[in-house]
């Protein structure tokens, strides 16, 4: 299956706390349906200290939110569809809303 979202990509999230919000993709998880967002969905993890971290303490990172509540922003900064076609014997994404290629 193509990949429709792919790491760097701008996205908005649809649905959950973070809805409305747009972030770029730093990680994609193909086999659990899963993307990592730049700033979006925060949790808070408590670490224990250890040798690269003397500190340890209280962190907060990304945690995945699934391919379903996140689309791919169009150049306007609006949710959009991804399609594909063949341009110069290339395939590429390009946004349903404008036609733009990804």
């Amino acid at each position: 299956m193509a990949a429709k979202i792919k790491s760097g990509d701008t996205v908005v999230v649809l649905a959950g706390k973070d809805k409305g919000r747009t972030g770029k993709v730093l990680k994609v998880l193909p086999t659990e349906n899963r993307v990592v967002v730049q700033g979006i969905n925060m949790v808070q993890r408590h670490t224990r200290p250890t040798q690269a971290d003397p500190q340890g303490g209280i962190k907060n990172k990304e945690a995945s939110l699934h391919l379903s509540n996140v689309a791919i922003a169009d150049a306007n900064g609006k949710a959009t569809r991804v399609g594909f076609k063949v341009e110069n014997d290339q395939k590429v994404r390009f946004a349903k809303t404008t036609g733009d290629v990804i």
